[in-house]
């Protein structure tokens, strides 16, 4: 992707999770505590410990993070999105070892050795250049710092990878692309951080809610239903696509996707 592509796709991300921001905030897929608490397990914090939590979205891990550390930043590329957060942390819960940071993730604004943890969850399939963030994350975490990384995955099956990327894609116009974990990994590899441990998960995705939290038009909804439902049987199977016959029509219930936490360390 090149320089003006990538600018083109990021002010996309700031014009779609403006218009979405609240909705980030108050989804259940994002503020679902189990896999909050599983993230905060795998940050293993400490209580002296300056945290940076990058394209935060809600605010949910920041929110999580704060209660354990001394400070979080959370930052994030859209200002919307951003407000959100802070009214969802400070304003709702009364959290104030938070700041909030504008911040493009592919060049964050901190000095290099600069935090003890680095988080980001459910977001680098919206970076042009997901390597680049990974590179950034670990100039500015300290050595011996974490890095832990949650995001959705494609499987290394080139048919399957794409068509999920289509579904997303379809449904947000700021989606480019989940990555394997082969490619993470490499990544993380190159960045001089060492590999730990991943974990995947399957996650459900109730159809109505998880579209329309994106869509724009009727028109917009009825395309991305349309491609699910007449999905090749491989990729029905694998997705584990739902559906629901009626007299008229066959509607998708729910579909399920593959999400990865990852950890590493700067040594």
């Amino acid at each position: 992707m090149n320089d003006e592509t990538s600018t083109e796709q990021k002010q996309i991300v700031k014009e779609q999770f403006g218009r979405t921001a609240r909705a980030y905030v108050e989804s259940t897929l994002h503020n679902n505590q189990t896999a909050l608490g599983v993230v905060v397990t795998a940050v293993n914090p400490k209580s002296d410990w300056l945290v940076l939590d990058v394209a935060t979205g809600g605010g949910h891990v920041a929110k999580a993070l704060a209660g354990k550390v001394k400070h979080v930043i959370a930052s994030d590329l859209t200002p919307a999105m951003l407000e959100e957060a802070r009214t969802h942390i400070r304003d709702v819960s009364g959290i104030n070892n938070v700041s909030y940071v504008l911040a493009d993730a592919e060049q964050l604004p901190f000095l290099t050795e600069t935090f003890d943890a680095v988080t980001c969850r459910i977001a680098p399939h919206h970076f042009p250049h997901p390597h680049q963030f990974v590179a950034e994350a670990a100039r500015v975490l300290k050595h011996g710092g974490r890095f832990v990384l949650v995001d959705n995955i494609v499987p290394l099956d080139d048919a399957l990878a794409d068509w999920y990327n289509t579904v997303e894609k379809l449904r947000d116009k700021s989606h480019i692309r989940c990555a394997s974990t082969t490619e993470w990994q490499a990544w993380m590899g190159r960045a001089g951080l060492v590999f730990e441990r991943g974990q995947t998960s399957w996650k459900k995705f109730e159809f109505d809610s998880w579209a329309r939290r994106m869509v724009t038009s009727e028109e917009q909804y009825h395309e991305v239903l349309d491609f699910i439902r007449s999905a090749p049987q491989a990729a029905a199977n694998y997705f584990r696509v739902e559906t629901e016959k009626n007299v008229h029509e066959t509607t998708v219930l729910s579909f399920q996707g593959q999400e990865w936490l990852a950890v590493c360390h700067k040594p």
